[in-house]
């Protein structure tokens, strides 16, 4: 079932389109979309439609880079209203729980998860949709430290931004927006902060406003079906490299029983197993086509003890071994382009 979100999620595509000299209108029939949608940023699309729209967009420009010059001018308001309920929260920790609580309201595809170790944080993100998307990645890790930087101000800056693609050609995008370290071929995307930057004060948060902003986004209905194996395959999506996508793991991370989450599976036809299999084959495939993994690291990331057993599993998913799938599918050599600002 394709997901619907807010067309604001596609806000400054027109801009950035025609900036680089592209006719819109093809890519939009291609699409299946209309500017007069997407112009309305409260309309609901498919964000599969929009994964395209962006790959199309960025192929015929010649321009790696197009989702992130897409993040480079939102701003806060973009977020509807929710940017309300979002500026009013204490500190940047109760605003991202916002976002993940409200999800349904901004971006459903959009997958959150806050990891702590230390005096590091990590604000891991994923994307769910039916292909994986660079230009939607990079869309969403840049929004993301767009709303960071608009809550905690212009002097905020993260300890680095993760990529789990390859380093573009050419880097000016990313060092003029994010100004901080750049890895790609990680094994996430997301942002690395201090751990005390997600309790710094919102010097915009009004606790008051927050509770009346609270109660109006409560009695907004939303658009999508709630779907148990969705979120389930949202948070398998971010746990399983961690190595914490266990039934247990996962029922506790969406905050419900492991009998509850089992029993609303079964109800929606749906099983942990199947999900997680279906997102290990996913995760295979981005994994397996990049060399910067050994194939003892692909198999660590996706919950097998051993290279053996995954090679066993990964043979049996595509029918040929993933040193030849590798080898077939002509995986591109290492890149090592970290970027300083």
């Amino acid at each position: 079932m394709d997901t619907l979100v807010r067309a604001g999620a596609v806000t400054n595509f027109f801009e950035v389109a025609e900036g680089l000299g592209l006719n819109p209108q093809p890519l939009l029939r291609e699409a299946r979309l209309s500017r007069a949608l997407l112009c309305d940023p409260d309309q609901r699309v498919s964000v599969n439609a929009c994964a395209r729209l962006l790959e199309q967009a960025a192929q015929a420009a010649h321009c790696e880079t197009f989702g992130l010059r897409m993040a480079e001018s939102r701003q806060l308001s973009d977020f509807g209203v929710m940017s309300l309920l979002i500026s009013q929260q204490p500190t940047l920790r109760d605003a991202l729980a916002t976002i993940i609580r409200y999800r349904h309201l901004v971006n459903e595809s959009l997958a959150i998860l806050l990891e702590e170790a230390g005096k590091v944080a990590i604000i891991r993100q994923e994307v769910v949709l039916d292909t994986p998307s660079r230009q939607a990645s990079e869309l969403a890790v840049g929004v993301t430290f767009r709303l960071c930087r608009a809550l905690l101000g212009p002097h905020w800056h993260p300890l680095n931004v993760n990529f789990t693609h390859a380093a573009p050609a050419d880097l000016q995008v990313h060092r003029r927006l994010f100004g901080c370290p750049l890895e790609f071929d990680c094994e996430f995307n997301g942002i690395t902060c201090l751990a005390g930057d997600l309790d710094a004060p919102i010097p915009t948060a009004d606790p008051g406003m927050a509770r009346y902003a609270q109660r109006f986004v409560d009695t907004l209905p939303r658009v999508n079906a709630p779907s148990i194996g969705r979120d389930v395959r949202s948070a398998v999506y971010l746990m399983l490299p961690m190595g914490r996508a266990t039934c247990e793991g996962v029922a506790q991370g969406l905050g419900m029983s492991l009998r509850t989450m089992q029993r609303q599976l079964d109800e929606a036809g749906e099983t942990f197993t199947d999900i997680l299999n279906e997102v290990r084959r996913e995760l295979a495939r981005r994994y397996v086509e990049n060399p910067q993994y050994s194939l003892l690291r692909v198999a660590e990331l996706l919950g097998y003890g051993s290279a053996s057993s995954f090679t066993r599993w990964f043979s049996t998913q595509f029918g040929e071994a993933p040193v030849t799938w590798r080898r077939r599918h002509g995986a591109h050599a290492p890149q090592h382009a970290q970027g300083n600002p």
